[in-house]
């Protein structure tokens, strides 16, 4: 695999400020820290075009801070049609906006669909929910549920695509 061949990965949710642009955070980190951010490419979009140029939202952005990790440079958008043709994992937080996204997918790239939560079953969750009415604790929750739907999907790709490559990356990144 080479870089023209990346394995892209999109996160959905409806506005685009609170948990898409947790789970491209995470999962940005989690491609780095691996080493792999050659071979994987991550985004984040909205199926609603609320906050289209917008940062995530300053609780996310606070909850990613305290563990260490970016989120200011994201800015919100909508999905597009190229979007489907694009990516190869098109990962919704909740049912709502994986059925909004079935709507709008062309037949032939239905299969790209998912739920992120699908990674993480040992959570017992289908779906993550929504923080943005809530308090702070909905931001910390939702951040521990992605982070572990995140590290599951890492290794999902790792095994389905990049299984050539995980040996001399695992070796490199201990030394």
């Amino acid at each position: 695999m080479n870089a023209t061949n990346k394995v892209r990965v999109l996160f959905v949710c409806m506005g685009n400020i609170c948990r898409s642009p947790t789970a491209q955070g995470i999962f940005r980190n989690l491609v780095q820290e691996a080493g792999l951010e050659e071979f994987i490419e991550v985004d984040s979009a909205g199926t609603h075009a609320y906050h289209v140029g917008n940062p995530p939202d300053q609780r996310a952005q606070e909850t990613a801070q305290r563990r260490g990790l970016e989120l200011s440079d994201l800015r919100a958008r909508q999905v597009s049609q190229e979007d489907f043709e694009r990516f190869d994992y098109i990962l919704a937080m909740d049912e709502d906006n994986h059925y909004s996204l079935s709507l709008v997918c062309p037949l032939e790239y239905q299969e790209k669909l998912g739920l992120l939560m699908e990674y993480a079953p040992h959570w017992g969750e289908r779906e993550v929910p929504d923080p943005y009415y809530g308090g702070d604790q909905g931001f910390e929750q939702v951040f521990d549920m992605v982070e572990a739907a995140c590290q599951g999907l890492l290794e999902e790709i790792r095994g389905r695509h990049l299984g050539d490559l995980d040996q001399p990356l695992r070796r490199k990144s201990r030394g």
